[in-house]
């Protein structure tokens, strides 16, 4: 219990400073959320989203789970990119992951984990996709570079997603980012992975707002 005190006195202490830098920061926080910017990063403890872009509270609208993943049937993610661009109007989405995920790591390997088996199959699909690829290199190499695999999967998803789809036709300015965030060193990488409208995504996916096509 100890421990769990001291969290709620850091709490204390962060909000005391908060508020000597800035008396009305609280109050003005309160009112309004206005990110440009939808962060989908990984649960990793080591990846805290706002710090490592330095962006303060209300600046990043933020979703994790393990490995960064964007699937159609996870409604988690699926309401907070709803959300985010339908309600907030963000102008950026911006999928990071990391190297050493360990999330990556254990869908190379063959081991039962448990319920999480269920999650990591979407990056073994990735890994099938990009089998060759990956073992023409070394064990750490083919980590770091499914890692990047798995980003711009990522950002493939979320572009065959209905809800940014619909925002595209609408002509609201939103684009899709892959990047990596590189632990050893503190540093984002811009994967080049970028989508700005349905141009890139195959035409089996593309939604024109519920309305059938002729023919």
């Amino acid at each position: 219990m100890a421990e769990i005190r001291q969290l709620f006195a850091r709490n204390r202490a962060w909000a005391e400073e908060r508020t000597a830098k800035d008396p009305e920061f609280f109050q003005r926080l309160s009112r309004l959320q206005v990110p440009k910017y939808l962060w989908i990063g990984c649960s990793d403890s080591r990846v805290p989203a706002n710090e490592i872009v330095g962006m303060a509270p209300g600046e990043l609208f933020v979703h994790r789970n393990i490995a960064n993943v964007v699937v159609h049937t996870d409604f988690n993610c699926l309401s907070v990119l709803q959300y985010a661009v339908e309600v907030l109007k963000v102008e950026h989405v911006v999928v990071c992951g990391h190297y050493g995920c360990g999330g990556v790591q254990a869908a190379m390997g063959h081991s039962e984990c448990g319920l999480v088996d269920n999650w990591l199959r979407h990056i073994k699909d990735v890994y099938a996709r990009h089998q060759q690829e990956l073992e023409s290199l070394d064990k750490e190499s083919r980590s770091a570079r499914l890692c990047e695999l798995n980003v711009m999967a990522q950002i493939q998803n979320l572009a065959m997603t209905k809800i940014v789809q619909h925002a595209w036709d609408r002509g609201q300015s939103l684009s899709l980012h892959g990047w990596i965030y590189d632990i050893r060193d503190g540093l984002i990488r811009d994967l080049g992975m970028r989508m700005d409208d349905r141009g890139q995504v195959p035409e089996i996916y593309h939604v024109y707002g519920g309305v059938p096509e002729e023919g």
